[in-house]
């Protein structure tokens, strides 16, 4: 990359940055009705240092890997309806959790809250690895022009690792921000994942050369021995 081209990326990113953090503090401290919420700054905390750690990373090895990260304009249409529908439910779990921050629905223990922190670490170790692993790993579902088949790494073993490790990281979200209700809002998007993992390969097999004969060598989507 150029360096006026890797400039204009750090802009980006740190307005992306700026903007994620309003965001979510929006969905979250507004319902909560105050800026006291600890469990929701224990939370923003451990997003922000890995996507931190995710950034300094590429930003040295792989700068066209943040740029394809960055781009959120679905070009499938039936990708950008389950977006959509994604994006609905996650924010709704979180204004959920601050709403049960605010007026105390549920009582989840501190030892569950920093365990449940713990494991959306954890959750995103296979995400990190399959971003370093495939760097065509775009925030969209799309072939690029120089796009090429990735069955090493954790694509050795299932052929959706990104997704194994958010599905764990979403289902302890809500508990990591003290609520037990909002998990109800987070357990949809299961069904969310199943629908754009089916969909994703349905566009891989037509337009990515030797993805169909990948997905019989690497017979598992997303758990060995599940799924």
């Amino acid at each position: 990359m150029k360096k006026t081209d890797l400039a204009k990326l750090k802009l980006k990113i740190a307005l992306f940055f700026a903007l994620a953090f309003i965001i979510l503090g929006a969905v979250l401290f507004i319902p909560a009705g105050t800026i006291f919420y600890w469990q929701a700054w224990i939370f923003l905390l451990i997003l922000i240092t890995a996507a931190f750690f995710v950034v300094i990373y590429f930003f040295q090895r792989s700068p066209e890997f943040l740029e394809r990260r960055i781009q959120f304009k679905e070009k499938e249409s039936t990708q950008s309806k389950i977006i959509a529908i994604a994006d609905i439910i996650f924010f709704s779990g979180f204004i959920f959790a601050g709403l049960d921050f605010r007026f105390g629905w549920s009582h989840v223990p501190v030892w569950l809250v920093l365990f449940s922190d713990l494991a959306v670490i954890i959750g995103y170790i296979p995400v990190f690895l399959a971003f370093r692993e495939n760097p065509f790993a775009a925030r969209t579902v799309e072939i690029f022009p120089d796009h090429k088949l990735i069955d090493t790494g954790p694509y050795a073993i299932v052929r959706h690792p990104m997704y194994a490790g958010i599905i764990p990281m979403f289902l302890f979200m809500p508990l990591a921000l003290g609520s037990f209700w909002a998990l109800f809002f987070m357990l949809p998007v299961l069904g969310i994942i199943v629908a754009r993992t089916l969909n994703e390969e349905e566009v891989l097999k037509r337009d990515l050369a030797g993805y169909e004969n990948y997905c019989k060598k690497v017979r598992w989507r997303l758990y060995p021995n599940i799924w």
